[in-house]
């Protein structure tokens, strides 16, 4: 009981802080909450590998002091950061170096996730001293003086590159005359274009039957546009309420796509244990540290590439998740079928995809449904993890599982009691439920590739419903 409410009060713990960093950056940064919420979300996946090698390089002599300086540590932090991350406005402070600050910060992201996973390999594989592995870990460090920098080269900045007028403004605004003159010109088209001669001119019939539909037509939208400025609720792109977003079903269609997708990826993090030893690999824990690489640059990835997808070619930013999720249908139809480097390029396609939905989701959420109550609706989304994983992987995968690792041990007993070894009977009985083979998850991993292909349809029934938004946005 004790460890229900611990877990219960450290996970909704969590939440909190995400939201309040999430929804204070996607406030500060309209412009680019594709790339914003792909690095947020890719350094809380990140985050597990850096804390792991930080502990590494402590080197506590017990669990309890692990767990110590996991409940101690982010609460220092956030207890520091608490008064500097909140809404300044960002909204009036766009500026043409915004493009390449977020290049930057994207190089550093890949160049950490890079160095990470090179560091980890290093120490799994060769013996490496406590010197080396505290150089290592105090190198992760380096990153926290970008923000540093940015501030000093902030207040030396000379305020003449505050004014982001475009160059005709600013043209005209230094040259007053040129602007009169221009008035003049402008004048002279309106008064060329609409010569005395006109009025005497005689209308045909024809074109007078024409202007009669044209003012039918203009009346005729006049009206629909009154009819559906009276009607109640926001529109997209407007703020929503979660309860007015509830009843649309844009939103339900990202919350299932979100639940088959994230969570049948959830359910491959969940059980890479038992995958990988059943398909004859040893060192699992090369496996979840590499699958948190990947989760990172899938959020990065996703983040970057869904945001040149909407700014450039003002496709709908769920494009990009149907790509990803079909990428994961292949991914969990590789781990069916335990093909050489199964684990390897399994957890390369899950990682990444995985990773992609929790940059692209709560940025899709916050363009269709607004800003001013992001915070509920992003959390509701987040539903979406523990549904995945109370369905998918502790009811599909692990019957599955325990359904194959009983006939495994069936049959062991069964050659032993041929064989007649009653010691071996002994131990087949004894010991505890173990399946090997692809076979164990066969059938829950083609489950999983079926939900993803469901996950696909729903994604572009939304594409196909939010196109004409993002051509607006």
């Amino acid at each position: 009981m004790q460890m229900c409410v611990l877990i219960f009060v450290g996970h909704n713990g969590e939440t909190y802080f995400n939201t309040a960093a999430l929804v204070s950056c996607v406030q500060n940064f309209p412009k680019s909450r594709g790339p914003v919420v792909g690095i947020l979300k890719g350094f809380a996946a990140l985050s597990g590998a850096i804390l792991t090698q930080i502990y590494t390089m402590i080197n506590f002599p017990d669990q309890a002091s692990l767990i110590f300086m996991v409940a101690v540590g982010p609460t220092m932090v956030v207890f520091a950061l608490m008064f500097i991350i909140r809404p300044v406005g960002g909204h009036k402070e766009v500026r043409p170096s915004d493009g390449l600050s977020f290049t930057v910060v994207y190089s550093v992201c890949l160049l950490l996730a890079a160095y990470l996973m090179a560091i980890m390999l290093l120490e799994d594989l060769v013996s490496v001293s406590h010197n080396l592995i505290t150089v290592f870990t105090l190198i992760l460090f380096v990153p926290l003086f970008i923000p540093i920098v940015l501030s000093f080269y902030e207040e030396h900045r000379d305020p003449a590159e505050e004014v982001l007028l475009p160059k005709p403004y600013q043209h005209d605004a230094g040259n007053p005359e040129q602007d009169t003159r221009e008035h003049e010109v402008v004048s002279s088209e309106f008064k060329d274009e609409n010569p005395k001669e006109v009025d005497s001119l005689v209308v045909p019939e024809g074109q007078k039957r024409i202007a009669q539909l044209q003012a039918k037509l203009f009346q005729a939208a006049a009206e629909g546009a009154v009819r559906v400025k009276n009607r109640k609720g926001p529109h997209r792109g407007e703020d929503f309420t979660l309860m007015q977003a509830l009843i649309k079903a844009d939103f339900w269609l990202i919350m299932f796509s979100l639940l088959l997708g994230s969570g049948s990826g959830l359910t491959v993090i969940d059980n890479l244990g038992q995958m990988s030893q059943s398909l004859g690999y040893d060192n699992t824990h090369i496996f979840v540290s590499m699958i948190c690489i990947w989760n990172f640059i899938g959020r990065v990835g996703g983040g970057y590439i869904s945001e040149i997808i909407v700014r450039n070619h003002a496709y709908p930013r769920p494009t990009v998740i149907v790509g990803a999720q079909l990428v994961m249908a292949v991914g969990h139809a590789y781990f069916a079928m335990g093909w050489p480097g199964a684990m390897y390029i399994g957890t390369l396609l899950i990682g990444l995809c995985y990773g992609a939905h929790w940059a692209i989701m709560p940025a899709t959420v916050s363009e269709l449904f607004g800003l001013k109550k992001f915070g509920a609706l992003y959390n509701f989304l987040n539903l979406a993890n523990p549904a995945g994983t109370l369905v998918f992987s502790g009811v599909i995968a692990s019957r599955i599982y325990d359904r194959e690792a009983e006939k495994q041990a069936r049959q062991h007993r069964i050659q032993s009691h041929i064989s007649g070894s009653i010691f071996s009977g002994m131990l087949a009985a004894d010991e505890s439920l173990n399946c090997e083979g692809s076979i164990c998850f066969f059938l829950s991993s083609m489950i999983m590739s079926g939900f993803c292909i469901i996950a696909v349809v729903l994604s572009m029934i939304l594409v196909y419903r939010t196109k004409t938004i993002y051509a607006h946005l």
